[in-house]
């Protein structure tokens, strides 16, 4: 299958290409509005419904597995291209690995060029991310939700923003 890291048009045309090319499932993550997608993996592509899958739980690069890694498991799936912007794909394939690979299932990257718009990612997201990832494959919770959830009251009544 492939499975479309969201954030990016252009990850999102580039995914719907390859799958009307391999005949491939595509599963978007946090993608573009539903409108505009399915227009692009339907009408523009051609592909049928129950091929693409928009899936809008994620809010952030550790919850674009997190959030349907146990669906993909289900559903049998054990290979997937992990398509996102060359910029992007560093960190999403580190934590891909650790969530994915923590139920079984091998990811392949598909990196989108972004030419211009390219942002150097640094250390402190990849690794931070990473741990998140780690912490969620052991516990089954989200150490950024915890720590808003848990934290954040504590914080404010410290006088800490």
């Amino acid at each position: 299958m492939i499975l479309v890291l969201g954030g990016d048009v252009d990850r999102e045309k580039a995914a719907a290409r390859l799958a009307r090319a391999d005949g491939l499932p595509v599963v978007v993550s946090g993608g573009t509005n539903p409108e505009y997608a399915t227009w692009l993996f339907r009408e523009q592509q051609g592909l049928p419904a129950h091929r693409v899958r928009l899936d809008y739980r994620a809010v952030d690069t550790v919850s674009n597995f997190t959030s349907l890694i146990d669906d993909l498991r289900r559903a049998r799936i054990r290979h997937a291209l992990l398509v996102t912007s060359s910029d992007h794909m560093q960190r999403a394939l580190l934590v891909g690995r650790i969530v994915a690979g923590s139920r079984g299932i091998h990811l392949t990257p598909v990196p989108v060029p972004c030419g211009e718009l390219c942002v150097q990612e640094g250390r402190r997201k990849l690794w931070g991310d990473a741990a998140r990832a780690v912490v969620w494959v052991i516990s089954g919770r989200d150490l950024r939700r915890w720590a808003a959830t848990h934290l954040s009251p504590w914080l404010e009544r410290a006088g800490v923003h």
